[in-house]
């Protein structure tokens, strides 16, 4: 993998493909690995391709100390800056999710078009008493472990995160098991990211500025907090698209990669010329 420098560090990155430039952006837990079963069902066909490792995250140097997703959003910049070479398509999942709505709010015009999949916004529906309550045992499940990981109990931290807050019930065992071994060697990344006081909000007013078409995802599969999240966006950028994809979770570019890949293909396929205005609906 080549390297691109953002600040002080260095981010390794990878290019497939020809055509538009799509950044993919991970989430939490993993590496740019995760999007290979995304790309392998015909990303590159469309698209050149960029994957990168966020830092802290598989051969990406990491800073000393404690991060903030504001530097992780600089990364974005620079990836986009120094790789694409122009603006481009960008696609983030869950915590990558989060960091693309971040800096689209802050620099739009890096942004062709966003999709952002369940990113785990919860700070924006603390007014809501019902969401709270919905996202009560979740984070009772965050609390335990966050003391697995401070304890230095990286798999047991993996395995919690994965049955109870992201994937539900049974998934550890259904997942790669590269993809296990991944979430294990970076599981201590997730502790920092939850040590950002900032990590879990948006600037819901610039959102509603930002003129970046987006598609807002989930899956059916998905634990209720992703839809109060989702509806919150929806509400402050109503000119979104919002897709369901049906029979997946939190990681369908993972578990459902024809069906992710169709979403975002239909979606970008038909965004108006440079110049026009796509106008929001439940599924492009």
């Amino acid at each position: 993998m080549p390297l691109l420098h953002s600040g002080d560090l260095g981010i390794h990155y990878q290019v497939v493909g020809e055509g538009d430039p799509l950044v993919l952006v991970h989430g939490s837990w993993n590496d740019h690995t995760s999007w290979r079963p995304a790309i392998d069902a015909d990303a590159r066909a469309s698209f050149r391709v960029i994957t990168y490792d966020r830092r802290g995250h598989g051969r990406s140097e990491a800073a000393p100390g404690q991060g903030t997703r504001r530097e992780d959003e600089d990364d974005l910049a620079a990836v986009i800056e120094q790789v694409a070479g122009e603006s481009a398509h960008v696609a983030g999942n869950s915590f990558g999710a989060s960091i693309t709505l971040g800096l689209a709010t802050r620099s739009p015009g890096l942004f062709r078009s966003v999709t952002a999949h369940e990113p785990p916004l919860f700070a924006i529906v603390a007014d809501d008493q019902d969401a709270m309550a919905e996202l009560r045992p979740t984070q009772d499940s965050v609390d335990a472990t966050l003391d697995h990981l401070r304890n230095g109990e990286y798999e047991q931290a993996a395995w919690l995160f994965v049955e109870e807050v992201a994937l539900g019930p049974g998934m550890w065992d259904r997942l790669p098991a590269e993809v296990r071994e991944t979430f294990v060697h970076n599981a201590p990344t997730w502790l920092d990211e939850q040590s950002d006081a900032g990590w879990a909000t948006l600037d819901l007013d610039g959102l509603a500025r930002c003129s970046v078409p987006l598609l807002l995802s989930r899956g059916s599969e998905s634990p209720a907090w992703t839809a109060k999240v989702l509806d919150r966006l929806a509400a402050a950028a109503p000119q979104a698209w919002y897709q369901v994809i049906e029979g997946a979770g939190h990681i369908p570019h993972i578990t459902h990669p024809e069906q992710y890949v169709d979403a975002l293909t239909r979606f970008i396929s038909r965004l108006p010329a440079p110049g026009g205005r796509a106008e929001g609906g439940s599924t492009p």
